[in-house]
């Protein structure tokens, strides 16, 4: 038995992969002790979805979304200094579009979350001026270097965009 496809022909394809790979090269290097691993860069929307991978305690960045963003903390915790809660192992975190706010990791433990964000982050320093941008684009082009290094190919990360 055949099974058809319900999806348009000119649609994407479907995108399965294995979170936390196997392989270290997939996991993209930040800066020190803080990597990315891609999941779906979306060039279409100005999306992209990604683990990211904390091995440091300390202030990673002061930033803000022009887009809501939605997280999902797999592993470790984490908070922003402008509020009074903290991300732990298995809580859903949901950021408002328009928010500064200061990303902290404390402790020894690795940390872990799935990131799924819209638009770009800007980054900003004391005052609140731009400093620095991240987007699909900048991620995308982070990927095809570094997996270029590794020894994956450039190509590689074409696997992940939509």
């Amino acid at each position: 038995m055949s099974m058809s496809s319900s999806v348009h022909p000119l649609a994407p394809p479907e995108l399965v992969v294995t979170g936390e790979p196997e392989d270290e090269r997939v996991w993209v290097p930040q800066e020190e002790n803080v990597w990315f691993r891609p999941l779906l860069l979306n060039t279409v929307q100005g999306q992209w979805c990604n683990l990211l991978r904390v091995r440091k305690s300390g202030v990673l960045s002061r930033h803000i979304h022009p887009a809501p963003v939605h997280g999902y903390v797999v592993r470790g915790s984490w908070r922003y200094l402008e509020h009074d809660w903290i991300a732990n192992a298995g809580d859903y975190v949901f950021e408002p579009p328009g928010e500064t706010h200061t990303l902290v990791v404390e402790g020894e433990e690795e940390m872990i979350t799935f990131f799924n964000i819209s638009g770009a982050m800007l980054y900003v320093d004391e005052a609140g001026a731009i400093v620095g941008h991240d987007d699909v684009f900048t991620k995308l082009d982070m990927c095809r270097a570094h997996y270029e290094r590794c020894g994956l190919g450039a190509e590689y990360v074409e696997q992940f965009v939509r």
